[in-house]
């Protein structure tokens, strides 16, 4: 993205490639930006159904009452949806969400904690493996990364270009579902095909 808009969607200090000439604070961003709006999905359907949370919760010896798992949907939903439009202290929100959930998969793996759901899609066949756990790695490094340079939120570009706005949130779409796609469909193909 380039112009006025690109340099809104990066932030304060972007437009600039780092030190070895690569484009990785955009790149951190843009992965900020998907993993952030796929915290948001996590929360709503953790709000919608909590009860594979609340079972991810119980076995891992965590309060896990109903209105624990509904209290952490609405947090992803308020921290992620701040970072995304406003940017500020609510991105490193997110990257402190996407570590804590890295160390409780790591834990519950390690421990060989009786899991048949991680809980972060409100779905009862999303076993956590270490699949997530590199995932929620990379999502935890690139909100530190888009902190870091200064993420001003896409409100920032659609003030300065409406339509580039549209064409980067079209893109973070895509990119959330095939997160999605990764996150929940693969580990139970991997499963299936593991005892076939």
């Amino acid at each position: 993205m380039a112009g006025p808009a690109g340099d809104a969607a990066l932030g304060k200090d972007q437009g600039r490639e780092d030190p070895d000439g690569t484009l990785t604070p955009m790149v951190a961003q843009a992965w900020f930006l998907v993993s952030a709006a796929l915290l948001v999905v996590s929360g709503i359907a953790k709000m919608a159904d909590p009860v594979p949370t609340m079972g991810a919760l119980q076995a891992a010896r965590l309060p896990h009452r109903r209105w624990t798992a509904v209290a952490l949907g609405g947090l992803e939903i308020a921290v992620a949806g701040y970072a995304i439009v406003f940017g500020g202290v609510a991105v490193l929100g997110v990257a402190a969400l996407y570590l804590a959930f890295t160390v409780f998969v790591v834990v519950a793996l390690r421990l060989g904690l009786p899991l048949s759901s991680c809980g972060c899609f409100g779905r009862a066949d999303t076993p956590p493996t270490w699949l997530h756990v590199a995932y929620n790695s990379v999502a935890t490094l690139a909100a530190a990364v888009a902190a870091t340079e200064g993420w001003g939120g896409v409100r920032g570009v659609w003030q300065t270009d409406a339509v580039g706005a549209i064409v980067y949130l079209g893109l973070a779409g895509l990119g959330v579902f095939a997160s999605y796609l990764l996150l929940s469909e693969l580990p139970p193909l991997l499963s299936l095909s593991r005892s076939a």
